[in-house]
């Protein structure tokens, strides 16, 4: 009996700016193997071509049939125009993603936001699993989000549920308004307010010093002026994260990108939010990620349940 009849595996697939990475998962999400290759800027038709050839190595080197595939994009699928947008890998805007890979792998290909494809690993079998919402942020070079119900992701009626980045801060004071221009066109959004470099942005205009998020970090055990600003980042992402308790009520919450390292973040949001929350008492749960930055891999590969089949022609 082969491995694809007695252990159902998948694929997923990360697409990334700078890298391709994919994964092949069994049916109780133990890793078969992994591969990672650099990903082709700037060339649509060389992209959907290394996915293809990424897959199809996948699959013969484990022995496999033509598994099911899903696939993980820094965008999305246009629901009007059945296109890429959206994506910070703007080689892919424009394109039928989906249909191109499915003709060159001969078969259905799911795709999904990378952001939902890391919220679904972690409730799948992750930090948040069992849980029935579940809310994954990402907090890195840009700021978004994901959302899995029951374990499968919600797309939402025009495919950008969980859009959380390109939200303004919520509640601002004078000094936050009206904040600075994000490169979606809007001013004040959480992106500008809470990424890696938005931190650094905002503490130099601060201190005039240069640093990374965990050197500012490190440097407030010590110095009560960057004390004051790593209190000053915890209020601003408490405020961004009790406008989605209030209006989403999440189980979980799970933290993912460079700044979910961040240690203090775990000890102080929950009692910071406490402020925000329209609830006597807020039972939402924040927690690290148990699949780091392989969460969006295995995400892609969730997005075929271990019991569902490809029904396609």
């Amino acid at each position: 009996m082969s491995i694809s009849e007695t252990a159902g595996p998948r694929i997923g697939v990360d697409l990334g700016g700078t890298k391709i990475e994919a994964i092949v998962l069994d049916s109780q999400g133990l890793e078969l193997v992994r591969r990672r290759i650099s990903a082709p800027r700037n060339d649509y038709h060389a992209t959907v071509a290394a996915v293809r050839d990424l897959v199809l190595g996948l699959e013969r080197q484990i022995g496999l049939g033509a598994a099911r595939v899903g696939v993980g994009i820094p965008g999305a699928m246009s629901r009007v125009s059945g296109l890429v947008k959206n994506a910070n890998s703007t080689w892919l805007i424009g394109h039928p993603l989906d249909r191109d890979l499915a003709d060159a792998l001969g078969r259905q290909v799911r795709i999904q936001n990378d952001a939902n494809c890391f919220a679904v690993s972690e409730a799948r079998d992750g930090a948040a699993t069992g849980a029935n919402v579940v809310f994954g942020v990402i907090l890195g070079t840009g700021v978004g989000a994901g959302i899995a119900v029951n374990g499968v992701a919600l797309d939402g009626a025009n495919g950008i549920a969980g859009e959380w980045g390109h939200n303004a801060l919520p509640m601002p004071d004078r000094s936050e308004n009206p904040g600075r221009l994000c490169y979606c066109g809007r001013a004040g959004c959480l992106e500008t307010w809470l990424s890696g470099p938005a931190m650094s942005y905002w503490y130099h205009e601060i201190t005039g010093l240069h640093a990374g998020p965990s050197e500012i970090v490190e440097t407030a055990k010590d110095d009560p002026a960057a004390a004051a600003f790593v209190e000053t980042y915890i209020d601003r992402l408490a405020r961004g994260l009790a406008s989605v308790i209030n209006i989403l009520d999440p189980d979980v919450i799970v933290l993912g990108g460079g700044l979910s390292n961040i240690r203090v973040l775990y000890d102080r949001l929950p009692e910071v939010w406490q402020r925000y929350v329209f609830s006597d008492q807020v039972s939402t749960q924040l927690r690290p990620p148990k699949h780091g930055d392989s969460s969006g891999v295995r995400g892609a590969a969730w997005l075929w349940p271990p019991d569902e089949q490809d029904t396609s022609p």
